[in-house]
């Protein structure tokens, strides 16, 4: 728990016009609640999944995945520790993220992410070494439309990765 609090404090310093800022917290039980901005127009998943009244143009969509990796290079690069988020997903930007000082190996304890978003030497070596492949999963779910696994479609289609590759 006090890692979280520690992790939680130092993601309440971040500073980036892309990143919604945490409000505070708050533990309830065994759960430990963040507390971020209301974003009134809720999650970019409901743009692209949920048949929205309203549709997000090729513009609309490049200028959401410039955002994102405008984020990540702040992230990544620009602030005082690396942020490896671990969840870059349409429904999922802040969550889950950690902390690392520059040039440290960040290795984890377990394997913690969405499947289709995780690299797979995340899952074979448990290092979380960046945010890359989730990021390129984000944008074919962006560009196409569909989730990184979606078990509705062919059975050669499912992974989104693989039916990009071979299209």
């Amino acid at each position: 728990m006090r890692e979280h609090v520690a992790e939680i404090v130092s993601i309440g310093r971040l500073r980036h016009r892309n990143l919604v800022p945490l409000l505070g917290y708050c533990r309830r039980k065994q759960e430990l609640l963040l507390v971020y901005e209301c974003m009134p127009n809720g999650s970019l998943d409901k743009f692209l999944f949920d048949k929205p009244s309203c549709t997000l143009d090729w513009n609309q969509r490049f200028r959401v995945i410039k955002g994102v990796a405008s984020g990540l290079v702040y992230l990544h690069e620009e602030w005082e520790q690396v942020v490896i988020h671990r969840e870059i997903k349409a429904s999922n930007v802040l969550l889950d993220a950690r902390f690392y000082d520059h040039g440290t190996d960040p290795q984890t304890t377990h394997v913690v992410g969405t499947l289709g978003y995780l690299a797979p030497e995340h899952t074979r070596t448990g290092k979380a070494t960046t945010d890359v492949y989730s990021f390129g999963a984000f944008w074919l779910e962006v560009a196409c439309g569909r989730r990184p696994i979606d078990p509705r479609v062919l059975d050669e289609d499912i992974i989104l990765v693989d039916f990009v590759f071979y299209c």
